[in-house]
């Protein structure tokens, strides 16, 4: 509250200002003209420009803008919301959209995180594609290194502001290499290999280590278990699964590993189980209600999502959770489309299914769940379709903005210059 005007509009003009709704913004500045409204409500033109006011919704700007007392008295204001509704128009008819990241009203702010999908079956191969998700622009970048893979089939998880490549398929052999991504100088590099060749191999993270997770040799299906140690770069065995699981998904909560799901090598599974580090063993847990090969899995609000997979008849759509307190699982919403071998991320409290196989061919469709509201809508596809590629979120990067959709700052004359051009 004891900011200056120019210190205020810095801060909130800036395209990493770290917030979710553009509404917070505009409360931070009513707020802080109500602390002095006298000297300060003349501030209001300056500062309500810096937000991005066509990122609202037309019922909350009405509401919250066009309606506001201090905007309404306000002469200068009048030109604002006219350029709003405008840059409203385009972001919903999608007309002039590659112009839109111009418009400092609708210029999304940089992502905290983003969500990288590696590798990946398409065209019939394996593929080294990187494509970067920017989720407050809903755009995909390329981000390609040339380095890396041909990699499908294989799992990637982000540790210590590394990207890490594990196993897979190359179209030659089913892999037991390991590789590091940098993702400041986009280098990759080996390290350590696993013990074991893992094609169909699931991973995750906790507490500073990787676990990999069944998997497929070309011949055997594994139910052994390794763990990365980054520092010592060193994989040690632990306790096995119970089941032998290829094509299976897993994430951690609490401190514990869950996987869910796979192919034995004759039956899809709806078995799941978690491992707990401290004794070194797998405990069975309740069953899915369905059976899931290539399922995705994610951990969130205290539950485990399994979600799509193939069942071996069809590819699912839907989807269930479970509660470790209760060890039950309960249905939750559907996806729009049903698929199998996607990339799945948690980023911006959403989970997101990413590409995958439907049962006839590969998808480019991408589409997010909210918990909070139990919906599911599409995001932006891809590029190109694809299968058997492996998501994950990464942040806290220096370079964050390199992975990001690009932003271009101009000021609103320019974009009204632009306008009259």
């Amino acid at each position: 509250m004891q900011l200056s005007a120019p210190e205020l509009s810095q801060i909130i003009g800036d395209d990493r200002l770290n917030v979710k709704q553009e509404t917070i913004v505009l409360r931070a500045i009513l707020g802080w003209i109500s602390y002095s409204t006298g000297e300060r409500r003349q501030y209001i033109s300056l500062l309500l420009p810096k937000v991005r006011l066509a990122l609202m919704s037309p019922d909350n700007f009405i509401e919250s803008v066009s309606n506001n007392p201090l905007v309404k008295e306000c002469q200068d204001c009048e030109p604002i919301i006219l350029r709003t509704l405008n840059a409203m128009l385009d972001l919903r008819t999608m007309s002039y959209f590659d112009s839109i990241h111009y418009n400092p009203l609708a210029r999304p702010r940089l992502p905290y995180a983003i969500m990288l999908a590696v590798g990946g079956w398409k065209g019939g191969v394996p593929t080294n594609a990187i494509q970067a998700y920017d989720v407050r622009a809903d755009r995909w970048v390329n981000v390609t290194s040339t380095q890396g893979g041909p990699w499908a089939y294989h799992a990637t998880v982000f540790l210590d502001g590394s990207v890490y490549c594990v196993g897979g398929f190359d179209r030659v052999v089913r892999l037991s290499s390991v590789h590091r991504l940098d993702l400041v100088t986009r280098t990759w590099q080996k390290v350590a290999q696993m013990h074991v060749r893992r094609c169909f191999v699931t991973v995750t993270v906790m507490d500073g280590f990787i676990y990999a997770m069944g998997g497929y040799d070309g011949e055997n299906r594994h139910n052994t278990v390794e763990r990365y140690q980054p520092r010592a770069n060193q994989w040690t065995v632990i306790a096995p699964m119970h089941e032998e699981r290829s094509d299976a998904s897993s994430a951690a909560l609490h401190g514990k590993v869950y996987v869910c799901g796979g192919f034995n090598g004759i039956d899809c599974l709806s078995t799941a189980e978690c491992y707990d580090p401290e004794s070194n063993q797998w405990t069975l847990i309740a069953s899915m209600g369905n059976l899931r090969s290539g399922v995705g899995v994610v951990t969130y609000a205290d539950h485990v999502f399994a979600v799509g997979g193939f069942n071996g008849t069809s590819r699912l759509r839907s989807a269930e959770a479970y509660s470790p307190e209760t060890d039950t699982w309960h249905a939750v919403p559907s996806m729009l489309s049903c698929r199998s071998n996607f990339g799945i991320a948690l980023i911006d409290d959403r989970v997101f299914v990413v590409g995958g196989f439907n049962g006839s061919s590969t998808v480019r469709a991408v589409e997010c769940f909210d918990v909070e509201t139990g919906e599911w809508s599409d995001a932006r596809d891809l590029e190109t379709s694809g299968s058997a590629m492996s998501c994950c979120v990464v942040h806290g990067l220096p370079n964050l903005a390199e992975y990001a959709s690009p932003r271009h700052s101009v000021t609103l004359s320019q974009v009204e210059e632009r306008e009259v051009e």
